[in-house]
């Protein structure tokens, strides 16, 4: 069947300038990623450090991916929270504002039994008609989104039709899969290949911000096995960068490396640290061994005239 979400998704940074939003360069990390052939872009989800962000803050980057986008990708908005009303808000502004999908993370912190699991995501996805990509993280929130559950949902409501797992069980994946109408998009990194190969049809990626050819290569070649053994072959050339952007808690590695590209700043918000000096030593050592790292080219000067 057809999915309203699937192939390679970049999930954004939030690049901060002395604790301030730095929109400016947000608007050319979206131009980058289109640039390099992703299919879709989330904004606002874990990698962009969301718990750290104000309600205005969150808003502003919405907004702003969606004037820079041009519909060019498909843009997903991060609006889930642990409070089902300040989800349901985010998620009508959200739709207000242009936005293509909505992603609502697992509430964190409250331990939400069935019912309430049913009850968060079941308003958030009657605040608009955009279709919602349910996400499963439960090393970051604590709770676990079983598949039984996530099929209920989208029994429930036709605008639940996908799920990021981010797991690494595959026997999840295949239960998902067999389970449920729901587009799975992988959450790991290092096993995109392998998601794709039981059935999944994309990908959320913090990869993907260095490398969204490969990526994009991974899902497309091994979603509706295309071409397999190209994207065998491209996940094996990503071990080394996944293996740098697995040195600290995300986004702190993926930062410092697109600091290095001259991407964005490396800037984190506490209560995550920057990299201590031997753990960007070694990102700068795996860094140099990816052969996957796409940086955009820089633009030719005018020529200076004496």
């Amino acid at each position: 069947m057809h999915h309203a979400i699937q192939g390679c998704y970049a999930a954004l940074p939030t690049p901060f300038h002395q604790g301030r939003l730095d929109l400016e360069r947000y608007g050319e990390l979206i131009e980058r990623i289109a640039e390099l052939g992703a299919d879709g872009i989330v904004v606002a989800g874990t990698t962009g450090e969301v718990p750290t962000l104000n309600g205005y803050e969150q808003r502003s980057l919405i907004h702003h991916a969606v004037e820079v986008n041009r519909g060019r990708l498909s843009l997903i908005a991060g609006i889930g929270t642990n409070c089902t009303r300040s989800s349901v808000e985010m998620a009508r502004f959200a739709a207000e504002s242009g936005a293509d999908g909505l992603m609502a993370v697992t509430p964190y912190y409250n331990c939400p039994t069935r019912r309430g699991l049913l009850l968060h995501f079941g308003q958030i996805a009657d605040a608009s008609d955009l279709p919602l990509m349910l996400y499963n993280v439960p090393s970051r929130t604590g709770t676990d989104l079983v598949p039984a559950v996530a099929a209920e949902l989208a029994a429930r409501h036709d605008n639940i039709v996908a799920i990021k797992e981010t797991t690494r069980s595959l026997e999840r994946v295949r239960e998902l899969v067999q389970t449920s109408d729901l587009a799975v998009l992988c959450g790991e990194d290092t096993l995109i290949y392998e998601y794709c190969m039981l059935g999944a049809v994309g990908a959320v990626s913090v990869v993907a911000n260095l490398s969204p050819r490969h990526v994009s290569g991974i899902v497309h070649g091994a979603a509706g096995a295309l071409d397999t053994e190209l994207a065998r072959e491209l996940q094996a050339e990503l071990v080394d960068l996944n293996a740098a952007l697995r040195l600290d808690v995300n986004p702190v590695p993926l930062k410092a490396a697109m600091a290095d590209l001259g991407l964005c700043q490396a800037e984190v918000r506490a209560p995550l640290a920057p990299l201590d000096i031997d753990t960007r030593t070694e990102l700068r050592r795996l860094l140099a061994r990816a052969t996957s790292v796409h940086a955009l080219e820089p633009e030719p000067q005018p020529a200076r005239h004496e």
